[in-house]
């Protein structure tokens, strides 16, 4: 499990969240990440630039030989997308999450990881459809909610929609490590001056 410390930046205002997030795959072996920003960047007056963690290369030998062998081993073709997520090669991950779906559709798991990175390059709206068919695939996978509110607070500046997203993973897992966190969520938001409840419409 890694513990970030993140720091989110919504409609020009900046608030802290310390997350420890239980995040992607179930794996007890291996937890992927939860999207801390669009882009990482070293905190303020640092003067130093954040390098990416470096590739596991023999393991990523290791997982090709495999593949090569067996083309068809779904868990060999994610944990190869998990080795270059955990790289920052989002791309080369997107790849692997992608074709360990098609060996095994019915992983959410990996299907939402596939969302996290289409957020790390930028693609927003590709990253939220994504979700969207991790729910289709289990509508109670806190790990999505927990992501998909992340991804509509600070790629689409939908407030709103976080915050209900949030509250689903609330309500189904309170005493989890993604419900916490979502806890934690909407309490700096809401002392951020954000509700956190959506205004009742006019009539």
């Amino acid at each position: 499990m890694k513990i970030e410390s993140v720091v989110f930046a919504v409609a020009g205002m900046c608030f802290g969240i310390i997350l420890g997030w239980v995040m992607g795959a179930q794996q007890a072996s291996r937890p992927a990440a939860v999207p801390a920003a669009a882009a990482a960047a070293p905190a303020e007056g640092s003067g130093t630039q954040r390098q990416a963690p470096a590739l596991d290369e023999a393991k990523v030998q290791s997982l090709m030989t495999i593949l090569k062998s067996d083309p068809k081993n779904a868990g060999a073709a994610l944990q190869l997308a998990n080795v270059y997520f955990d790289a920052e090669r989002y791309e080369d991950a997107i790849k692997w999450y992608e074709e360990s779906l098609t060996l095994d559709p019915k992983n959410p798991d990996a299907s939402t990881d596939l969302g996290v990175s289409y957020y790390y390059i930028g693609q927003v709206d590709k990253a939220l459809q994504q979700f969207e068919q991790s729910l289709k695939i289990d509508p109670r996978h806190t790990k999505t909610m927990l992501n998909q509110g992340i991804v509509l607070a600070f790629g689409k500046q939908d407030l709103e929609g976080a915050q209900t997203a949030w509250k689903q993973v609330v309500e189904i897992s309170p005493d989890s490590a993604e419900g916490q966190a979502a806890k934690r969520a909407i309490e700096t938001m809401a002392g951020a001056g954000h509700p956190t409840t959506p205004a009742t419409p006019g009539s």
